[in-house]
Formats: C-alpha cells, structure tokens, sequence
C-alpha cells in the first residue's frame, strides 16, 4: 500500500516534457485531471481493495461458521436438557403413582390386619366366657350333687342298720365315682378344645 501512495505522489509531482504536468490544487482541476486521479486510484488500488474485501470476507464466513456451530452445539444441549428433564418427569409421575398404590396397599392390609386381629380376640373372649360359664356350672353342679349326696347320706345313717348303711355308702361312692368320672372327662374335652383351638388360632 506505501508502495502505491509512494508511486502516485511521485506521478503528481514528476514534471513532464515543456510544460505538461499536473495540477496538485484540487479547487484549480480540471475533469481531465480528476479522471486521471481516479483512474491511476482504481487502478493500483484495486488490488488491495480486493484482498481487504476478500480477508473481511473470510472473517465474516468463519465467524458465521463459528456462530453455526455454537448454535448448532447450543440447540444439542438444550434437546439433551430437554430429553434428561421429560426422563426426570416420567420418573417422578411414575414413583408419586407408585408410591400412592403402596401406601394405599399397605394402608388396606394394616385395616384387614387389625379386623382380623380383633376377630380373634372376640372369639377367643367369647370362647373363655363360654369356658368359664361351664365350669361354673359344673362345679355348681359337683356342690349341688355334694351336699344332696351328704343329706341322703345322713338320712340313711340315721334309718338303717349298719350292713345296709355300709352298702348305700358303697353304693353311692361307686355312683360318685362315676358321676366324677364323667365330670373329669367332660373337664378335659373342654381343656383340651380350649388349647387346640388357641394353638390354631396362634398359628
């Protein structure tokens, strides 16, 4: 470029033969002297005019191949942010439902468990009562059949002889024998269903 300028000063100030020259005072040119001003100007300049407009050229297609590119990685982030962000929601609908069913799964069991729980209970409530009750009744009944048993036995003290009031004796321990017997086995059947009954329930 110095090389140019250094060139066109010295046309402007190179005398020509006689009295040809140019004219350097702008406001005193003629077209002529503009034209060859211009002239030698798009001439030698066109050159470097061309490699500046190439060299802004390039700058400018490597910046919007930069700008392509950085836009181009930023809409590849933004998908994958995007995809990562739909898997989290997928994820969390899936563990809040999930989530939901097993509590409400575990919230039925724990109720069936506490209805069957207190079934067990009543029934072995009503169970023991029933017990109880017999038993009662069965003792009530040994006391009962004691105290008749005493009375027919002082009243046939009183009234027989003694052959025939050791015979009644004898023959009323064989009937209470008996009769103790039968209490005794009914006592154990029910002793017996009471404890098979709770070790099934409390399997």
């Amino acid at each position: 470029m110095k090389n140019v300028t250094d060139s066109f000063v010295s046309l402007v100030n190179w005398p020509f033969a006689g009295s040809f020259g140019l004219n350097t005072d702008i406001l005193a040119t003629n077209p002529i002297n503009l034209s060859v001003v211009l002239g030698v100007l798009i001439f030698f300049g066109k050159g470097v005019l061309s490699d500046l407009l190439d060299n802004r050229k390039l700058r400018i297609l490597n910046s919007i191949r930069n700008s392509e590119e950085l836009q181009r990685g930023a809409i590849e982030r933004l998908e994958k942010a995007r995809a990562r962000l739909r898997k989290i929601e997928i994820e969390a609908d899936q563990f809040r439902v999930n989530g939901y069913s097993e509590i409400e799964r575990e919230k039925f069991n724990l109720i069936n468990s506490t209805y069957k729980t207190l079934d067990q209970l009543e029934n072995y409530k009503n169970e023991t009562i029933h017990f109880e009750q017999q038993r009662a009744i069965n003792q009530v009944r040994q006391r009962v059949f004691q105290q008749a048993l005493q009375g027919a036995l002082g009243t046939l003290n009183s009234c027989l002889n003694k052959e025939l009031h050791l015979r009644t004796i004898s023959a009323n321990i064989g009937m209470f024998g008996a009769m103790k017997k039968k209490l005794l086995v009914l006592f154990c059947r029910h002793i017996f269903f009471f404890f098979f009954f709770f070790l099934k329930k409390k399997k």
